[in-house]
């Protein structure tokens, strides 16, 4: 029976590549997680959610999986698994993984026996269609993979081409075979059977495609057309039966169809992932935000509008985007207070809130150069471009990468100012960024004033006033303003009032009347506030408050 558990909660996610190496092999690992348990009890986040250390041959960092059922071997046993997840179970922490479902690895033993014939009991495993065009080798349509060239790949032995929504080495799962639909229910079980909590479920809302592929625009993918039979069957024959949180991966999706399939009692998603607000706006290549924050924080408010039906996850950062300092606030001397602006304006929306890992130290981009990049997606680019391009075509797309490559949210965890910034005693397997001498977990966790001890406080401030952050209203605050991020949550006669400039100069906030009246007690700031609000709020660069008011 589901207790929404996840409504009160706040998760990390790990990656665990690059989150902590116990062995010296330049790699993260589980015995790493294992070993950090203590500093995520001590954040005070409520859940971790794993991205995927399934075995993989890791043509995409692990969401190419060959055994669902193992675990990779640069990250440890099964037995190192168990041993984590009741590490965290005893420190009150619940665990997610990460369900790739839509695709495998080419690597994994059904992909291996589909290309063997056409007739293989597991050609019907993935998508297989004749090609186009008088020698029957054009792709089936002209549909293009998430990273770079068709979506289609021609397979010499049985002549014909497999669907691959993202790398070739990622063939799409068929959901219409009803063995395929039945396997993953094997697999969650498999899981949750052993303690797991929930699942962040991979692009989930692509796992049904259209009928006629020869003739179906791509975007008939965001939601296919047997998408909700294939979810509430997954419901009925494993999610449902556990108390779990299933959040999926959106891409795509909008507002009115996000409401429609988060509803509760629909057996879909209990929340989802929208990409709107991490999709706004530019980041900026000299420590100043340059996001339009006036549409930023317009499209942050109307996904806190979802009716009382449907719950929303809140996000700035993940293994998939760049880091959210500079792009929502400045960076270089504003760092501080700007990743705690970015934390208290965070924190303190309605909906199950997730951080990535670094989030809380303030951890920035990093400074690559070409050979520096190890995701499929910049590596690909940077092939493409020097092939087709030309040497401007090649300078453009390093331009672009130095501002939204997947790579600046992977670079190794920042633990201490010694070699490798503490994450390993090895070569690291990806560049670890430079500043790590000045941001550092040791460090942080030694400093009160540091960015980490105000997410502490934070989260701590969170779980005292949960009826509020949870079912109290959100209402913008001096809406127009262009440098503040202001907003009011209001359950009754009691109020959060949560003001953030986002600005790299000195601004100001228009408050109602209204919230300067009654009982005022300032709960957090990351300079010095007033004891109460006012009407005409004057704010040093990135300052925020976040007070309680109760009507007198």
């Amino acid at each position: 029976m589901k207790t929404r558990w996840y409504k009160d909660a706040v998760v990390y996610q790990i990656y665990p590549r690059s989150f902590f190496d116990a062995n010296g092999d330049g790699i993260g690992d589980l015995p790493g997680i294992l070993e950090k348990a203590d500093y995520l009890k001590t954040l005070g986040v409520d859940a971790v959610w794993l991205s995927p250390c399934y075995k993989s041959p890791n043509d995409d960092n692990g969401y190419d999986i060959s055994d669902y059922r193992d675990i990779m071997d640069e990250f440890g046993t099964m037995a190192d698994f168990d041993k984590m997840l009741d590490a965290f179970h005893s420190r009150g922490i619940r665990v997610l993984m990460d369900l790739v479902v839509n695709h495998t690895s080419d690597e994994h033993a059904w992909f291996k026996e589909s290309r063997k014939s056409r007739d293989n009991p597991y050609r019907d495993y993935y998508i297989w269609r004749d090609g186009t065009g008088p020698d029957k080798k054009r792709p089936p349509n002209g549909w293009r993979a998430c990273f770079g060239g068709s979506a289609w790949e021609y397979d010499e032995t049985t002549g014909q081409f497999y669907l691959h929504l993202f790398s070739k080495k990622q063939p799409d799962l068929n959901w219409d075979n009803q063995k395929v639909r039945q396997e993953v229910a094997d697999i969650c079980n498999f899981w949750l059977q052993k303690g797991v909590d929930g699942f962040r479920c991979d692009v989930i809302t692509y796992i049904s495609k259209p009928a006629d592929l020869y003739h179906a625009n791509q975007r008939d993918v965001v939601v296919g057309p047997n998408w909700k039979t294939y979810m509430r069957e997954l419901s009925e024959r494993s999610l449902g039966r556990y108390d779990t949180l299933i959040v999926g991966e959106a891409a795509g999706i909008d507002f009115p169809r996000a409401c429609e399939i988060t509803k509760e009692g629909e057996d879909l998603l209990d929340m989802l992932f929208h990409f709107e607000h991490v999709e706004v706006g530019t980041v900026c290549a000299k420590n100043q935000k340059s996001t339009d924050l006036r549409k930023w924080k317009g499209i942050l408010a109307r996904w806190q509008a979802l009716p009382e039906t449907s719950w929303g996850a809140v996000y700035y950062e993940n293994h998939d985007r760049p880091r959210s300092l500079p792009r929502f606030a400045p960076a270089g001397p504003l760092r501080v207070p700007a990743a705690k602006s970015l934390a208290a304006s965070l924190l303190f929306q309605k909906g199950t809130a997730f951080l990535y890992q670094g989030e809380e130290l303030g951890m920035t981009n990093c400074v690559f150069r070409r050979a520096d990049y190890r995701d499929i997606q910049s590596r690909n680019l940077l092939r493409d471009v020097r092939r087709y391009a030309g040497p401007l075509g090649a300078y453009i797309a390093e331009r672009h990468l130095r501002r939204y490559a997947r790579d600046h949210a992977r670079t190794p965890m920042q633990w201490d100012d010694t070699a490798n910034a503490g994450f390993t005693t090895g070569t690291p397997w990806m560049k670890v960024n430079e500043n790590y001498r000045e941001i550092n977990a040791r460090q942080e966790l030694d400093d009160p004033d540091s960015v980490f001890r105000f997410y502490k406080d934070a989260l701590a401030v969170r779980r005292r006033y949960i009826d509020l952050v949870r079912d109290g209203t959100f209402s913008l605050v001096d809406a127009a303003n262009r440098e503040v991020f202001a907003f009011v949550r209001t359950l009754g006669e009691k109020r959060l009032l949560v003001v953030c400039s986002l600005s790299p100069k000195p601004a100001g906030c228009a408050v109602p009347a209204d919230l300067c009246k009654g009982k005022a007690t300032l709960l957090l700031q990351n300079t010095e506030m007033p004891a109460a609000p006012r009407e005409t709020l004057r704010l040093a660069p990135c300052a925020c408050a976040v007070w309680y008011i109760e009507a007198e």
